[in-house]
């Protein structure tokens, strides 16, 4: 028997409690200069008790080719990838209207 996911009573792997938490998020994405000047792409307001910021992390990390972290709530990749993260938040399952740019 599979396992039950406690929030929405379905099998684990047709529970939809992830796919409902990604639409209700309000993520803001920002670059940040660090040492040397070099810039950074954090990703904050991501509810990590909803998503699991880790999986996502990598998931970016992969398609974008670069370092980076999930830590404290939010996620930070190395380099400039503000051209391509909504593209590729949205291919992942998060609405596009809730991102959000910050300079």
């Amino acid at each position: 028997m599979s396992d039950i996911c406690t929030t929405c009573g379905l099998p684990k792997d047709l529970c939809v409690c992830e796919t409902i938490a990604k639409e209700s998020q309000k993520i803001v994405v920002k670059i940040q200069k660090k040492k040397f000047g070099k810039k950074y792409t954090v990703i904050t307001g991501i509810n990590e008790n909803e998503i699991d910021l880790k999986d996502l992390a990598k998931k970016l990390k992969t398609k974008f080719a670069c370092g980076g972290t999930a830590k404290d709530g939010y996620i930070e990749l190395q380099g400039d990838h503000l051209k391509q993260i909504r593209e590729e938040l949205v291919s992942l399952g998060f609405a596009p209207d809730t991102i959000e740019f910050k300079n």
